[in-house]
């Protein structure tokens, strides 16, 4: 499985009904797009010094499921609409999940 992972942190102003109108826009997002295969967000419980404010994991079949994933409509919109006017830092990486 491929895992996508993102860490989001948000603007000072950002507020709590931002972030729950994100979360609310990540449920539909995981319903939406048949290729997710698994998709997991939430806001950091600060439980460490230096953590990001927010993160999702998505997990695809393969590379060609993330990319449909990276260019569907409801991903961009969801980009445009719900991160992008809260968003101050942004990071990501991808793998392939190994048996160890």
């Amino acid at each position: 499985m491929l895992h996508h992972v993102v860490t989001f942190t948000w603007k000072p102003a950002t507020g709590d009904a931002q972030i729950r109108h994100l979360c609310d826009g990540l449920a539909a997002l995981a319903t939406e797009i048949d290729v997710i295969e698994s998709y997991l967000f939430g806001p950091d419980v600060a439980l460490a010094e230096g953590s990001c404010d927010f993160a999702l994991v998505a997990g695809f079949r393969d590379e060609a499921a993330y990319r449909t994933y990276t260019v569907h409509p409801a991903h961009r919109r969801l980009i445009a609409e719900r991160i992008a006017p809260i968003l101050a830092t942004r990071t990501a990486v991808q793998f392939i999940s190994t048996e160890g």
